[in-house]
């Protein structure tokens, strides 16, 4: 006689025999478990119970008031942020440098990266690699100072345009607003190019060589290889970097932006970063710079999620996150 078939319980199981389960998984890796728990106790410290200052920004918050005395305002501060106009100036020079860095200095690395893996020598590689990481390494306090002094009246850009018969003048470049959303979209590329190439490299050395290999024998160049075989391969870590890019739009480099910002180029240099921590941090409108910077992070999320919408479409319904 054949045994019946008994199929599992649909329901879930008591309450008593997980938590039994789940504390014997931990105690069976409790070396690992040990080791993650510093990191832990550090984004709780310093990542989740600072939220709750996020509440001055519906307070009139004042050095002499502690986070639970300071009266309540309600939206006042988040009213104020839209007759703003130094917000909104910020705002504009804010998007402007973002979408300069995510036209070019979202192409360069895949570019860079590509060919580098195209190169054969591996001596070459290695040292268009290290050159290309260095300036990741170097703070933007010297970096900054290098860029101050390069463009100068006496630097380095200006002999160079002189001698090119391009100016018959030289001037200091930097305290030109009009040249400035170049100047920090070319020198964060200059800095951060290279060391973006990590992760792409990384995905292509995972790519089988067979595909290459089959590719060749089809009659197919080098470009084409790249183009059918390398891009398709990169996809999803393009995806995930452009989604990060996206969300991170309305945030930008608050070191660089203090150390190039000066009082003629402010009205093309100042971003919201460094206006939240001027107003904040100089001028101790702590609730105003706190609601700034509350909205902005709301609407980066909001940008996160749209971009994730969209890269999942391209991705054939397919998620990066």
């Amino acid at each position: 006689m054949a045994k019946p078939i008994v199929l599992p319980s649909s329901g879930k199981r008591p309450m008593g025999e997980r938590v039994k389960e789940f504390f014997a998984d931990f105690w069976r890796q409790r070396e690992l478990q040990t080791m993650v728990l510093p990191g832990i106790i550090f984004m709780i410290i310093f990542c989740y119970i600072p939220i709750y200052g996020l509440t001055i920004a519906f307070k009139n918050y004042t050095v002499i008031d502690t986070l639970s005395s300071a009266p309540w305002v309600g939206f006042d501060n988040f009213k104020i942020i839209w007759s703003d106009k130094y917000f909104w100036d910020a705002v504009v020079n804010t998007l402007g440098i973002s979408f300069l860095k995510l036209g070019i200095g979202f192409v360069i690395p895949i570019i860079l990266a590509i060919m580098i893996y195209e190169v054969s020598l591996t001596r070459f590689k290695k040292f268009v690699q290290t050159i290309s990481y260095m300036p990741h390494f170097l703070s933007w306090i010297v970096l900054g100072g290098m860029l101050i002094n390069w463009f100068s009246t006496t630097g380095l850009f200006n002999q160079i345009l002189l001698d090119l018969g391009l100016i018959s003048k030289p001037s200091n470049i930097l305290l030109d607003p009009s040249k400035y959303w170049w100047i920090a979209t070319l020198s964060d590329i200059w800095k951060e190019a290279g060391w973006g190439t990590i992760l792409y490299l990384a995905i292509m050395s995972k790519i089988d060589p067979t595909f290459y290999e089959a590719a060749k024998i089809d009659g197919a160049g080098r470009l084409r290889q790249i183009w059918n075989i390398t891009l398709p391969n990169m996809k999803p870590i393009i995806s995930l970097n452009l989604i990060l890019t996206v969300s991170g739009l309305f945030g930008s480099n608050l070191d660089q932006t203090l150390v190039l910002m000066n009082t003629q180029n402010r009205e093309k240099a100042e971003v919201i970063n460094s206006y939240v921590y001027r107003m904040g941090m100089t001028q101790g409108d702590f609730s105003y710079a706190t609601a700034v910077g509350l909205g902005v992070s709301i609407v980066s999320v909001i940008l996160l999620v749209i971009a994730n919408k969209v890269t999942t479409k391209l991705n054939d319904n397919q998620s990066v996150l």
